[in-house]
């Protein structure tokens, strides 16, 4: 075998990696992962993506590619050398020991998040340096995808049709992942828990599929499977019951049409009108325009009516507008997040002692219960549980922003900031190609861009994939296809031979 070979083998072996870490993208806590029982974030995609790592550097040594070129790297390695400085300064301040847990054990985590987002994400950034490769991705990104949806309908048969025994369900579930079924009957997939497949779908999957469908181009050569894997998107979402999932999706879908999905919106609207228009109609055809137009309507009503309804059965659903809560913080109890609110302010408190340089990253748990706000020392049951003395819950800020502000202080949360306006400058450069695949690719980028935006106001983990995989996949493509102001077929070969 000579040496050309070789090579060639070593790209198809990084492809094959990559390939395998998108399909197992959606299983987040697997079991036999390398971590404590604490540790509820256990990616499995992380192992190919390790084998990944050193098949790239040996390429790079000889030659065989290039090192990224984004954008966005510049600010995300500044926040990483920013973070590096705060963890200095965390075992500098060396707070007291809570609950079994260290300053330099709390760090030391910490870095592995760093470590496993930084993975992923440059991963994203190499192995997509053009239009063959986003495709190739895209591929393998929704497989994993169809395999979430197929155990979700697993699950979804178990719990509302009993064509399975619950038992035996979990003990497939338990098989791989650290939790078993959830037992209000919420579908979480190959998720840890529902919340977490609500922040996939809106994240990683449904940003691709609405880009499709706003732009009309097509993932796949099979013209239904897109519409379906929409459909089941919305199904699946509507099945986890997560309240912060579903305002995620609408708040996002409703940004998206009104920064980038005009021209389709007013194009949809005047061809709803024309059916109602009187015009001379075709012989044997004078009524089906405004019939198929009322047929929609008609449609979309009862679909929305009946996922209102099938939301209304979950109780802590229906109190969003059932409560009778008088303030704002009898509102945030009335709906179960008292306790989320006392961490996310508690953690404020932290960065308000420290706003330039934050505590330390992974440090700022030790100050959260000192700084927690009244109100939620006296009605909040959940947090007078986890206050006495035989809880060993080290507590979280909740909110990814307000983490990076009491752990990386006002430097380390404006370069994070800066990271993700490069995401947005390059959806934004997407968007003015006049290429039909590049309009999807922007327009995916700005949906991901704000369902990340909302996502990270409920999860402050570094270390999910959902905040990555996108971003560095955007990222990738517009620095070897759009800031490089390479054409299309041109970075298609020289990628070619670069691989070669």
């Amino acid at each position: 075998m000579n040496a050309a070979s070789r090579f060639l083998n070593l790209d198809s072996i990084a492809r094959a990696l990559w390939a395998a870490a998108l399909l197992t993208l959606p299983v987040t806590s697997f079991r036999y992962f390398p971590a404590g029982d604490t540790t509820y974030v256990r990616p499995l995609s992380l192992y190919p993506l390790m084998l990944l790592a050193p098949v790239l550097l040996i390429q790079l040594l000889r030659r065989r590619t290039t090192f990224p070129r984004a954008g966005a790297l510049t600010p995300f390695t500044a926040f990483i050398l920013v973070a590096l400085a705060t963890s200095v300064i965390a075992i500098l301040y060396a707070p007291p020991p809570m609950r079994g847990q260290d300053i330099f054990g709390r760090v030391v985590r910490a870095w592995a998040t760093v470590v496993i987002g930084a993975v992923f994400f440059v991963s994203a950034v190499w192995m997509n340096r053009n239009e063959d490769d986003l495709r190739f991705s895209l591929k393998w990104l929704f497989a994993g995808f169809i395999l979430d949806v197929l155990w979700s309908g697993v699950q979804g048969a178990t719990f509302y049709l009993h064509v399975l025994p619950k038992p035996l369900v979990t003990h497939w579930q338990r098989a791989f992942s650290m939790r078993e079924l959830i037992k209000t009957n919420r579908i979480s997939g190959l998720a840890y828990e529902p919340a977490w497949l609500a922040g996939q779908i809106s994240t990683v999957f449904l940003p691709w599929l609405f880009a499709s469908l706003l732009t009309r181009q097509r993932l796949t050569r099979f013209k239904w499977l897109e519409p379906i894997l929409l459909v089941a998107a919305v199904l699946l979402l509507l099945a986890t019951f997560s309240r912060g999932g579903l305002l995620t999706v609408g708040a996002t879908v409703a940004l998206t049409l009104l920064l980038v999905g005009r021209p389709q919106v007013r194009a949809a609207w005047i061809w709803f009108v024309s059916g109602f228009r009187l015009a001379r109609p075709e012989p044997g055809r004078e009524s089906l325009g405004w019939i198929w137009r009322v047929g929609l309507v008609l449609a979309v009503v009862i679909a929305a009516v009946g996922a209102l309804w099938f939301l209304s059965r979950k109780n802590y659903i229906a109190r969003l507008w059932d409560g009778q809560a008088t303030s704002v913080e009898s509102f945030i109890i009335q709906n179960s997040a008292g306790a989320r609110a006392g961490y996310m302010l508690g953690a404020y408190g932290a960065y308000e002692q420290h706003p330039w340089t934050g505590v330390g990253l992974g440090a700022s748990g030790f100050y959260i219960y000192n700084n927690l706000p009244d109100w939620t020392l006296t009605i909040v049951p959940e947090l007078a549980r986890q206050l006495s003395p035989g809880s060993a819950l080290y507590p979280n800020p909740k909110n990814l922003y307000v983490r990076l502000l009491a752990e990386t202080g006002l430097i380390g949360f404006f370069l994070f900031v800066a990271f993700q306006f490069s995401i947005l400058g390059d959806a934004l450069a997407a968007l003015k190609q006049k290429s039909t695949f590049w309009q999807f690719l922007g327009v995916a980028a700005i949906f991901t861009w704000i369902a990340i935006i909302f996502d990270n106001m409920t999860q402050d983990s570094l270390a999910l994939p959902d905040m990555w995989i996108n971003l560095g996949m955007l990222a990738g493509a517009a620095a070897f296809m759009i800031q490089s102001k390479i054409p299309r077929g041109a970075g298609q070969k020289k990628s070619t031979e670069e691989n070669k």
